[in-house]
């Protein structure tokens, strides 16, 4: 008789009353789990806008040049060979930002530089390098893919391209060809690794190397420098 009145005893009305209830929680956390899916959403297409590489997970990415607004400068590359001393062929991981640097040899031309840094390979005096180097008239030569490593920038030359910018004399000031070059170029590299003004830094910036000398001794000209990067970048976009 027990057992019967247990299996008797429930409340037909009651039972239908929760089931309408979990149905009805049931529906709620699905309704939530579509926001929350459709907001995550919009915030990775947002990131993926603003900050291209944020899901690469640290590895080394671009965009390509189709996908690049900002006006591509005359690069003449002349890729150095694989080597110890200038070129060790590592894999950068992801580029995070562009270092501005001088070569503190007056009057060297970007080829002169170049060529250094090739016999670096012969010489063993040192290890040094850089991606780009921006001669005295403005123009550009490539020293090492910037999906490797140059040795430029200390600590940060796994995440960084690096421009080493030519200049006339003693002060470091670049002359008006090499300035709208490299405005040009760290525009183009700024876009083409999903960069803006801010991620642009000098040696000084990493080590507090008196590099590159003008930009050091005159931050205004620094800052200009850096507003002229980011206006290229807004009128491309």
């Amino acid at each position: 008789m027990r057992n019967q009145r247990k299996k008797t005893s429930g409340n037909p009305a009651k039972s239908y009353y929760y089931s309408r209830q979990q149905r009805a929680r049931l529906v709620r956390l699905q309704k939530v789990g579509i926001v929350l899916l459709v907001l995550v959403i919009a915030v990775v297409g947002v990131l993926k806008i603003v900050r291209p590489g944020f899901l690469s997970g640290g590895k080394y990415w671009e965009l390509s040049d189709d996908e690049i607004t900002a006006e591509k400068p005359d690069i003449d590359v002349q890729l150095l060979d694989v080597n110890d001393y200038s070129r060790p062929g590592t894999e950068s991981g992801e580029i995070t930002g562009i270092v501005i640097h001088y070569t503190a040899n007056p009057g060297a031309t970007a080829q002169n530089n170049r060529d250094y840094f090739e016999g670096l390979k012969d010489s063993h005096i040192t290890q040094a390098s850089s991606h780009f180097i921006v001669g005295l008239d403005g123009e550009i030569i490539q020293c090492v893919p910037t999906w490797e490593v140059a040795y430029a920038s200390n600590s940060r030359n796994y995440d960084t391209v690096s421009i080493e910018c030519c200049h006339p004399d003693e002060t470091g000031e670049f002359t008006a060809e090499t300035y709208r070059s490299v405005v040009q170029l760290t525009a183009w590299l700024c876009e083409k690794f999903g960069l803006d003004s801010e991620d642009v830094i000098r040696h000084y910036d990493i080590t507090g190397k008196d590099c590159p000398r003008y930009f050091v001794e005159h931050e205004d000209a620094w800052e200009i420098f850096k507003e002229n990067v980011q206006k290229s970048l807004d009128a491309a976009s």
